[in-house]
């Protein structure tokens, strides 16, 4: 079967046909693509079309679909166990490779996604607080639960709506939504509410809603703030963490969060996601404290080893650094190719992540920055780009990913396809 006939199956009995609404293709138009196998900077169609992954699942594969040492580790541990609803010693060796790389970590919780690490968050920070409120940035996305999908991003953005139905007045009145900079307005958040303010969370690489240029300078103003009204600052590095740095924006900026959330890379393209934090905080998590949280498939053997693996092979062999120094050179080339046909977009780019974008600015700070045409643009120029077997997010609004298993030759030949990309673009009647 091909990806229509597959598409329309799926619809009659999957909501939209998908698990995660970005894959439906409703931004860009057209029929989704069904992937039936994947490898190194690649993936295979069920017709069997090799597309180039600038997606890779999202941000989990920094080392490309199944890096073979990943996969060595995967295999060792498939012949022991799944799961096991137990203790076991995989999940202590990832949880002292994190902390031993990541000195603002005294303790971590391992669960499923990311998700489900933001709400564990959330809920130790008004336990620790004693307090309801949480502020959080209009665009930045922190998963799907209730009292954060107001003004979200992601799969949200472009829609009609900026929030979720089925989320309560009640709950989502307990959220404080304020644009991103904007020191003034979380300075009167606090004034007025500042006794109920259990915390602040922020993307601080806000990479949901477009990739927007980190502004380190309100990110400390926030930790001043929090120190100053004893609330958590929590940073959401679901993203960012081990790709930016391996200890994430909180190491590149040199601020010392109170609690953080990871996700993607951490689990090595398996299910996984973890909140961490100081001792203060953690030990309020059950059976140490009165936090409760639980998860029968949480430290999955799997998920771990796989983590582990790819987050040893990143430290040994210094991929971030030399992935951020391929990405900015092959953001440099899209953005040639872009001048050259005067193409109306750029391409806006931060350590190994990049976005194309119709802004302005080269480097937007804040959605108020994106055009309101920006999603159609972006829908004629992905048309194209799928047509020359570049794979990117299927939403003008995500960004896309490097891996290393992205290396010379692959950049060479997506160069070339790119530059058909624009010159077919250019020659649209728009």
């Amino acid at each position: 079967m091909n990806s229509e006939e597959l598409f329309t199956r799926s619809e009659k009995i999957i909501p939209g046909g998908v698990h995660s609404p970005v894959r439906a293709f409703k931004s860009v138009g057209g029929t989704p693509v069904f992937f039936k196998e994947a490898k190194g900077p690649y993936l295979y169609s069920v017709e069997n079309v090799e597309y180039t992954d600038f997606c890779q699942s999202f941000g989990p594969l920094i080392l490309g679909h199944r890096d073979p040492d990943v996969v060595k580790a995967v295999s060792g541990i498939m012949n022991k166990a799944w799961t096991f609803g137990a203790c076991e010693p995989y999940s202590l060796e990832l949880a002292e490779w994190i902390i031993d790389s990541v000195p603002h970590v005294d303790k971590v919780r391992f669960v499923n996604s990311g998700t489900e690490a933001v709400m564990s968050a959330l809920r130790v920070a008004r336990a620790a607080t004693g307090r309801n409120k949480i502020i959080k940035f209009d665009g930045c996305y922190h998963g799907h639960v209730d009292s954060l999908l107001v003004k979200a991003g992601s799969g949200l953005a472009g829609l009609a709506a900026s929030d979720s139905a089925g989320v309560s007045d009640s709950v989502a009145a307990d959220t404080i939504v304020l644009s991103l900079g904007d020191k003034k307005g979380v300075e009167e958040a606090f004034n007025q509410f500042g006794n109920d303010i259990a915390g602040i969370i922020v993307e601080p690489l806000p990479a949901n809603f477009g990739l927007l240029e980190p502004d380190v300078e309100f990110l400390k103003f926030l930790r001043e703030i929090t120190k100053q009204n004893d609330s958590v600052l929590i940073f959401d590095e679901v993203i960012s963490g081990f790709r930016v740095a391996l200890g994430g924006m909180a190491e590149l900026t040199e601020i010392d969060p109170d609690l953080v959330t990871y996700g993607k890379i951490m689990g090595g393209g398996f299910p996984v996601g973890c909140y961490a934090g100081k001792n203060k905080y953690m030990d309020m998590v059950a059976p140490s404290g009165p936090v409760y949280q639980a998860g029968t498939l949480s430290g999955n053997p799997v998920g771990m080893v796989a983590g582990l693996a790819t987050l040893v092979k990143v430290q040994k062999d210094q991929i971030i650094k030399r992935l951020n120094e391929r990405t900015a050179n092959f953001a440099e080339g899209l953005n040639g190719h872009l001048r050259s046909f005067e193409i109306p977009m750029k391409v806006a780019q931060y350590s190994s992540l990049f976005w194309f974008h119709s802004c302005d600015n080269d480097k937007p700070k804040n959605i108020k920055e994106i055009p309101k045409d920006h999603g159609e643009k972006y829908k004629k120029f992905y048309a194209l780009c799928l047509e020359e077997q570049l794979y990117f997010a299927p939403s003008g609004y995500e960004v896309g990913f490097m891996s290393w298993a992205h290396d010379e030759k692959i950049m060479v030949d997506s160069m070339i396809k790119f530059k058909r990309v624009c010159e077919r673009y250019k020659g649209l009647d728009l």
